[in-house]
């Protein structure tokens, strides 16, 4: 049992079957080093999870109806330059799901090793046949180079994006322990060049491991659908998606401090990270983002007999909508002073942003509205008010998965065990 433990192995399937380091004392820190974490391993056969993301650690005395708050203590990015972009399936080289398995149309192995020749995006090719192979086409792909600071980004054009492709690892700078091609090796170019933007790194995947073995990348309530009847290995039933825990958030809010709060539903909770977004904006509507190579230094607090069905995040105070930040002091005295004036008392209230997942946008909305009622023992139609003029909705992804900002009574955030860490 320790109070700290590095963590350098990454892995593709979450799970009981996947074994956990540790036991982490309880107010133990864990430290990880993740690679770019999406584009890449969508471009690498033999990966099955969609994703890669650390080995998972177990947390001393977690059991199954806890909960385990996951407080992010820092967050460094390490890569100088991502690449992303718009995509479409390509038919013949996959078999149901080609994030899960990607299959060479020449040896028709499923899931097949690979190597890296040259740069372009024929660069993948199968270890058996030396042919080309991407279970994917990239529409609208692009490089972006960052500022010594990694505060700012620019789109690069085709002779530069030649150019990092051919040190892809200096620039992408990813861990001894990675598991996919680099992205960068791809030199995507299809955007105008000088195009800046800012550069604030989130965690797209981050909590603890479901209660069936899962490729990661689909542990939430709308990825998770491709799973359901799958032809694949990976296949699972439609009651099984109850045992996810919709770790893979993609929120933007999701950052240096702030706080995940995430279910225990195996023994040990079992706390994993990975896919460190360098800019996303509230939806990923292009379906993915500039995943950068990092660290993550996190530390873990038990929250004994906290039952929840999925993440509650407690996101810094400038992440909040401007509806539900917590009421400067002036503003609570008028608001009190108003009370106190028609003979009641003010409520006193706190900020949290519950995430809710399923097959569309609106399956999110109504299951995060349903956690949020549960969790504060209140009507539905109680809980739609309260967010409607004290809260908001950010969009992790338009496939189905959102973080419902809202005001709940402190009392009650005292009762479930978590006022203390808002």
């Amino acid at each position: 049992m320790g109070k700290e433990i590095r963590v350098e192995e990454l892995v593709e399937i979450v799970g009981p079957g996947n074994g956990m380091l540790g036991p982490l004392r309880d107010g133990g820190r864990i430290l990880s080093t993740t690679e770019p974490a999406c584009c890449g391993p969508m471009f690498t056969p033999e990966l099955r999870g969609g994703h890669t993301v650390t080995r998972p650690v177990g947390v001393e005395g977690a059991k199954v109806g806890d909960a385990i708050a996951i407080k992010i203590k820092r967050l460094r990015t390490l890569s100088t330059a991502s690449a992303s972009g718009t995509d479409r399936r390509r038919d013949g080289y996959y078999v149901g799901d080609p994030f899960i398995a990607k299959r060479c149309p020449s040896c028709g192995e499923i899931n097949p090793r690979s190597y890296v020749e040259g740069i372009g995006r024929d660069a993948v090719k199968c270890a058996k046949c030396k042919i080309p192979i991407r279970a994917f086409e990239i529409t609208c792909g692009y490089t972006a180079l960052f500022s010594s600071d990694r505060k700012i980004g620019v789109t690069v054009p085709g002779e530069t994006a030649a150019s990092i492709a051919m040190e892809a690892d200096r620039y992408a700078a990813p861990p001894k322990t990675r598991k996919a091609h680099s992205v960068l090796r791809l030199a995507l170019a299809d955007m105008p060049p000088g195009i800046a933007m800012r550069i604030r790194p989130s965690i797209g995947n981050i909590g603890t491991v479901p209660a069936v073995d899962i490729p990661y990348s689909h542990n939430c309530g709308d990825l998770g659908q491709l799973l359901v009847g799958a032809p694949h290995g990976h296949g699972i039933r439609q009651e099984d998606l109850t045992s996810r825990t919709d770790a893979h958030m993609d929120l933007a809010t999701v950052r240096e401090g702030a706080t995940v709060i995430a279910p225990v539903k195996v023994e040990g909770g079992g706390i994993y990270m990975g896919d460190i977004n360098a800019a996303a904006g509230g939806g990923l509507v292009a379906g993915h983002s500039l995943d950068v190579s990092g660290e993550i230094s996190v530390e873990v607090e038990v929250i004994r007999g906290l039952e929840m069905e999925g993440p509650v995040v407690l996101p810094n105070e400038e992440d909040l909508p401007f509806l539900s930040r917590p009421f400067k002091k002036g503003e609570e005295s008028k608001a009190s002073e108003l009370a106190k004036e028609h003979g009641f008392e003010l409520e006193e209230l706190a900020p949290v942003q519950v995430v809710g997942s399923g097959p569309t946008l609106n399956d999110a909305v109504n299951s995060g509205l349903g956690r949020i009622a549960r969790l504060a023992e209140m009507r539905p139609e109680e809980v739609r008010n309260r967010a409607t003029v004290g809260g908001g909705i950010e969009i992790g992804r338009v496939s189905g998965l959102v973080g419902i900002s809202v005001l709940l009574p402190v009392g009650k955030l005292e009762d479930i065990g978590i006022a203390h860490l808002i």
